[in-house]
């Protein structure tokens, strides 16, 4: 077992889906100006709060950002990404929906965008969504 020397990283835990539309392509939002990351794609999603679940913020996080209904039921654990950010360490936990109820309206994001997998490596991402994308072309 290997010893740690000084304090690990505290872990920010964040859940994002990958919602998949009937023709096989994937919903990806821009980053509003003013945040973190400004101008970058990336997959819907946000922070877990305290105590609780991944589903459950996802499901919180796609009714905030995009006006859609997602059933827990409906949500498929794909992949997790894992990245330092700054003094924390980012666990990125990724689900695939294809069902939700709604037209997802980009409530909190600079604009929304439908792209098949292999679009997303021509865009921007955030270094934790990047290693996503190989997982998602072999996935769909």
């Amino acid at each position: 077992m290997l010893s740690h020397h000084g304090s690990a990283p505290s872990l920010l835990h964040v859940a994002a889906a990958a919602l998949v539309d009937a023709d096989g392509r994937v919903l990806v939002q821009q980053r509003p100006p003013g945040t973190q990351m400004a101008g970058l794609w990336e997959f819907p999603g946000g922070k877990l709060d305290a105590a609780e679940t991944p589903e459950a913020a996802l499901i919180r996080e796609l009714d905030e950002e995009l006006g859609i209904a997602v059933a827990q039921a409906c949500l498929a654990p794909a992949a997790f990404a894992s990245e330092p950010l700054g003094d924390r360490h980012l666990l990125l936990l990724l689900y695939v929906c294809r069902k939700w109820g709604g037209i997802p309206q980009a409530r909190h994001a600079t604009a929304l965008r439908w792209v098949y997998p292999a679009q997303l490596h021509a865009l921007d991402m955030p270094p934790a969504d990047r290693p996503l994308i190989g997982l998602l072309e072999a996935f769909l």
